[in-house]
């Protein structure tokens, strides 16, 4: 009976999934029109759409992003580890010249910008591996955003017949950010330069212009050369977070005038310079004045996990520390080397996770399951260093 429900389960399903293709060839039409309104070349389009095939797998991953669900402590540990700082000295160091002028040029100093590399593609290890056509092509005909997704899906066609990037070179995130610093290809047309002077726009194979399409997207979203990000402040017992927010900027002296120092204990410098203050996490933890520089970084993706991640590896490329005040949680985040370690112990316990790279991903987060679910924990999927120990503990 099992191989016949089995079969009769595929019959079943078999419709479901042509009607999908069909609705995506039918959608692919309708795109093909308003790509056409754009003036990209019927050939070109030709040429890319005839046998473009959905991915529907992509759909799963717009109700997951990490920015947005995890915690944000968790985020920063993966993101901005002692690797990732190391890393990227090193990239200072190798690209001085070229950073030198892009300051120049653009105004944003090196530390930023490399830390938008490191933040985005661990400085050119992993740009993504899917084919933006593909992704951008079926998010654009199902699913929530489609507006969005066939805005950028257009914007991708319009890369390729402007001949700066060959389809095959357009692979990156499923949401269909591509290259060293992960331009959308919207953002692309806008905002990336030519900066090492070959007459095309390469954020792929090339280093110097993806840097400066970088901080070209950070100048024109404000960048103020003469300021920092924000730092870390401490702020007076009971004090009344209700209003405050990123958006909500108040002069320095207004906020010295409420009792917030910096949170190595000195004064908040005195002047007219607007900051809004925000507490990332539920509960506590630490605080932060935040100027425009900081708006300008959130530009890049608006998140709040995200422009901390890149404001403090900033900072730490600079020579910083870690924050004063600690996290709201009793179990302390796992960097990536710890997370390869979680992964390891967990291969050893015969979980198929897929590759040990540090990364949490659905099948990493199902194995955590079933090992709390095995130890009586509460089952959530997050990594942290309470089963770490324990599976150090019990190591096969």
């Amino acid at each position: 009976m099992r191989p016949l429900c089995l079969a009769l389960l595929a019959a079943l399903s078999f419709p479901a999934a042509a009607q999908d293709v069909a609705e995506f060839r039918r959608c692919l039409a309708g795109l093909r029109v308003q790509a056409i309104d754009k003036g990209i070349a019927p050939a070109t389009l030709d040429r890319e759409l005839g046998g473009l095939e959905p991915d529907f797998t992509v759909l799963e991953r717009l109700d997951y992003q990490p920015e947005f669900r995890s915690p944000v402590w968790d985020y920063l540990a993966a993101l901005v580890d002692e690797q990732r700082v190391e890393d990227g000295r090193a990239k200072l160091q190798q690209h001085a010249d070229t950073l030198a002028e892009i300051e120049r040029r653009y105004g944003v100093d090196p530390a930023t910008v490399v830390a938008v590399w490191g933040v985005e593609s661990d400085f050119g290890k992993n740009f993504g591996s899917r084919a933006l056509l593909e992704s951008l092509g079926t998010l654009s005909c199902f699913g929530r955003r489609q507006s969005y997704f066939s805005g950028e899906f257009i914007a991708a066609l319009g890369i390729i017949d402007e001949g700066s990037l060959a389809a095959a070179k357009l692979r990156g995130s499923w949401a269909g950010a591509f290259g060293h610093t992960q331009f959308m290809p919207s953002t692309y047309l806008r905002l990336a330069v030519d900066f090492d002077g070959d007459g095309r726009r390469d954020l792929v194979d090339s280093i110097p212009d993806a840097l400066a399409s970088t901080a070209n997207f950070l100048k024109e979203a404000g960048w103020q050369p003469d300021q920092p990000w924000g730092f870390e402040v401490t702020l007076p017992a009971g004090f009344d977070l209700a209003g405050e927010g990123r958006r909500t900027k108040r002069p320095l002296d207004e906020w010295r005038a409420r009792g917030l120092v910096r949170a190595d204990g000195t004064p908040l410098e005195a002047g007219q310079a607007r900051a809004g203050l925000v507490q990332p996490a539920d509960g506590g933890g630490p605080a932060f004045l935040v100027m425009r520089n900081f708006d300008a970084i959130y530009a890049y993706n608006a998140s709040m996990s995200y422009g901390l991640a890149i404001a403090h590896l900033a900072d730490k490329l600079r020579g910083g520390g870690d924050f004063v005040t600690p996290w709201p949680t009793d179990d302390l985040p796992l960097d990536r080397a710890g997370r390869r370690e979680l992964q390891t112990l967990l291969t050893a316990r015969g979980h198929d996770i897929g590759p040990i790279d540090g990364a949490i991903g659905s099948r990493t987060r199902a194995a955590i399951l079933a090992e709390k679910r095995r130890l009586g924990w509460e089952e959530t999927p997050r990594a942290g260093q309470k089963l770490l120990n324990a599976l150090r503990k019990s190591a096969p």
